[in-house]
């Protein structure tokens, strides 16, 4: 008996330890089964609902302001520049003097053709005195009918070179006119191309004056809109000095060949009077273009990039999750960005916080739609 209590009493404590040894094995692995249950990320976002951008889209263009007519002033002949009195912004009337050049040698040909003429003058007066002469030695049947028509015919040529002279001399004297750059209109000094000490060629530009009259603004247009420039076609123009000076312009010209380098089509818009257009002003010209198809709106911050492409993220409304979408966007505007292909009006994306979206992202929408009302009211 003794020594089957000994045996009892040395098995009870390995029972204790072994149930209490299993009774951690489960709290631990009840531990574990809590730390690995992780709950579901629902993400709050911002959305918004596509509205349809329209058939037609705006296009920005930046110019300046030119006169309508620019007049490149040269000498009607050659010679050094002497003086020139004008300088760019000066104002100009018609006769004012712009430049000189050296008359000396015009001078000269002027004293020449005086002399040349007065020696024409005297021939003529010798002609007239032998034909004068002849006549009345043939009515006294002295002289001949041929010694008449010859004393005849030399008159007539020292006329016809008494008036060969006259008509050098005029012009030596337009020539030294002509030595004399002088405006012949109202205008503004927008360029000087020689100065003095300069040797010019006939016509080769001294200056440059903008008449002072219909001003306009020269853009540049890419070969892909120059279609939608016609003449008469009406644009909204914006200035860079003062954002309240707005005017509506008339697009007056375009270009029938495109710029060799640029390969942009010159257009002009013409501009109502308004003595707050000054030339040479920065200035923006809008204008409306017809949509090759029908472009719906996004917001700036919907736009996202995935893999080198353009996406947005799309919301599922029966799951909530979102899903990235490719696009293909058309241009960007002050109000966001227009998309050609990839949605379609009544679609919902996400408008901010793109950066934290993942594909089958669950997310939770605005409660009560703010968002969608308000997209839905600024179409």
């Amino acid at each position: 008996m003794n020594s089957f209590k000994t045996f009892n009493g040395a098995v009870r404590p390995f029972a204790t330890l072994a149930l209490i040894a299993a009774l951690g094995i489960a709290v631990s692995a009840c531990s574990e089964a809590k730390t690995e249950t992780v709950k579901e990320i629902v993400r709050p976002v911002k959305v918004v609902e596509i509205a349809n951008g329209g058939d037609s889209r705006e296009v920005d263009y930046s110019g300046s302001v030119k006169a309508r007519t620019e007049m490149n002033l040269g000498f009607r002949v050659a010679g050094k520049v002497t003086e020139r009195l004008a300088d760019i912004g000066d104002k100009v009337k018609p006769g004012d003097v712009l430049a000189r050049i050296d008359s000396t040698d015009y001078e000269l040909a002027v004293n020449t053709a005086k002399a040349n003429l007065a020696a024409a003058e005297k021939q003529v007066e010798t002609a007239g005195l032998v034909k004068q002469r002849v006549e009345q030695l043939f009515a006294k049947r002295v002289a001949s009918q041929a010694n008449v028509d010859e004393a005849l015919l030399s008159h007539q040529q020292a006329i016809a070179t008494r008036d060969a002279a006259r008509s050098s001399l005029q012009q030596a004297d337009n020539q030294v006119a002509y030595s004399e750059l002088k405006a012949d209109q109202n205008g503004i000094v927008t360029a000087v191309s020689a100065d003095r000490g300069q040797v010019v060629a006939i016509g080769t530009p001294v200056v440059t004056v903008a008449v002072d009259d219909e001003k306009e603004i020269q853009i540049a247009v890419p070969e892909g809109d120059v279609a939608h420039f016609r003449p008469g076609k009406a644009v909204k123009v914006g200035f860079w000095t003062d954002d309240r000076l707005r005017l509506d312009g008339t697009v007056r010209e375009v270009a029938g060949s495109a710029d060799p380098r640029s390969r942009t089509f010159s257009v002009r818009i013409s501009l109502p009077d308004d003595p707050r257009v000054l030339l040479g002003m920065t200035a923006t010209v809008r204008a409306a273009v017809d949509a090759e198809r029908t472009l719906v709106s996004v917001p700036l911050e919907a736009l996202a990039d995935k893999d080198g492409k353009r996406i947005v993220w799309v919301v599922d409304r029966g799951s909530s999750t979102v899903h990235a979408r490719d696009i293909e966007v058309a241009d960007f505007t002050s109000n966001g960005v227009r998309v050609t292909e990839g949605l379609r009006p009544g679609d919902v994306v996400v408008a901010a916080g793109t950066q934290f979206m993942a594909e089958n992202l669950k997310v939770k929408l605005p409660e009560g739609s703010v968002s969608l009302e308000t997209a839905e009211a600024a179409r």
